[in-house]
């Protein structure tokens, strides 16, 4: 092996080696007075509309399950509402908090396309057509 090759290889090693460096470093953690959260233990119902996916329907719900059942021992037991599955809290999750205060100060709406905008249809149904609905309302 010569000289120069040898010089290349450390070279390229190095190079290599700084360039994982600066690509596994982690990224600047958010902290969690910059996190936008919603301590769903304290929150009131306003508060918690403001949350992505919940309105004030759903928001008064998690309130009296609190009230009846205590406060929320992790988020993951916001589950237990009524009207909250896996794909909503899902969506929740990263807003949610059991403990601290509450910094989530507007509404969150998701982006676009983060959500089917029609159920999909079950398998061997047809499309409901406009004149099918007109002749069933007579």
């Amino acid at each position: 092996m010569s000289l120069k090759s040898i010089a290349r290889s450390l070279a390229l090693l190095s190079a290599v080696s700084v360039t994982s460096g600066l690509l596994s470093a982690p990224a600047p953690a958010e902290t969690e007075t910059s996190r936008k959260t919603v301590n769903i233990n304290q929150a009131t119902a306003d508060e918690l509309a403001r949350l992505p996916r919940v309105g004030s329907k759903l928001a008064g719900r998690i309130v009296t399950h609190r009230s009846q059942h205590g406060p929320f021992k992790r988020a993951e037991d916001l589950m237990a509402v009524k009207g909250v599955g896996e794909k909503k809290f899902a969506s929740l999750k990263p807003y949610l908090a059991v403990s601290g205060s509450t910094t989530l100060t507007e509404k969150v709406s998701l982006a676009k396309g983060s959500r089917p905008a029609t159920r999909p249809r079950a398998p061997g149904k047809a499309p409901k057509k406009a004149s099918d609905t007109a002749s069933a309302a007579k």
